[in-house]
């Protein structure tokens, strides 16, 4: 099995609903992504995936979530009926579940999605 990994950043606010404390309040993140895929057997240039494709694909994926306030996002809104809270790991579910298709239509599995709020602390989603 053959792995590559690619890390990409964007910056965003959020805040945590029903938590007690500082991040209760609206705040913001030089958010990290990094995102691992596998393949059983190389393409014929011997790659899994060219790496400034797969950026590319992760990049215009987190468009929607750069330079927003997470909260107002349908799948993390109160109003939106979902509600997902925009925890570190919520937001590594959804960036994992976004990029899944797309990188199994590449005949790549995805293997893991790390999504980084500091330099100390991430969540990590993988199914």
């Amino acid at each position: 099995m053959h792995k590559i990994q690619i890390t990409v950043y964007f910056s965003a606010a959020h805040f945590l609903r029903g938590y007690k404390g500082k991040c209760e309040n609206l705040h913001g993140h030089n958010w990290k992504v990094e995102v691992m895929i596998s393949r059983s057997s190389l393409d014929s240039l011997g790659m899994v995936i060219d790496f400034g494709d797969l950026k590319k694909e992760v990049k215009g994926m987190l468009d929607e979530l750069d330079h927003h306030n997470i909260n107002d996002l349908d799948y993390f809104s109160a109003q939106g009926g979902k509600g997902h809270n925009p925890s570190s790991e919520n937001i590594a579910k959804y960036v994992f579940r976004e990029l899944k298709k797309e990188i199994a239509s590449r005949n790549c599995k995805l293997e893991e999605v790390r999504v980084w709020e500091t330099e100390n602390s991430c969540a990590v989603y993988q199914e």
